[in-house]
């Protein structure tokens, strides 16, 4: 039976929410091993002068431990 562990990650983009998940789970899988879901946490926007200039994302990654 598989044993998991769960790592929060916080990932950021100029271009939307999308793109910052997309940045993340990248970042996870070239440093994680068995990626397997994630779970958005929160989102959020930073604002300057009234427009949007960054999306944030927090998520839960679940990755599988190696025997």
């Amino acid at each position: 039976m598989p044993i998991a562990r769960v790592t929060e990650i916080s990932a950021t983009s100029s271009q939307s929410f999308e793109d910052a998940i997309k940045q993340g789970l990248d970042r996870a899988n070239a440093t994680l091993r068995n990626v397997r879901s994630a779970w958005i946490k929160e989102q959020q926007v930073r604002l300057e002068g009234g427009a949007v200039t960054e999306y944030q994302v927090n998520m839960l990654v679940t990755f599988i431990l190696d025997d």
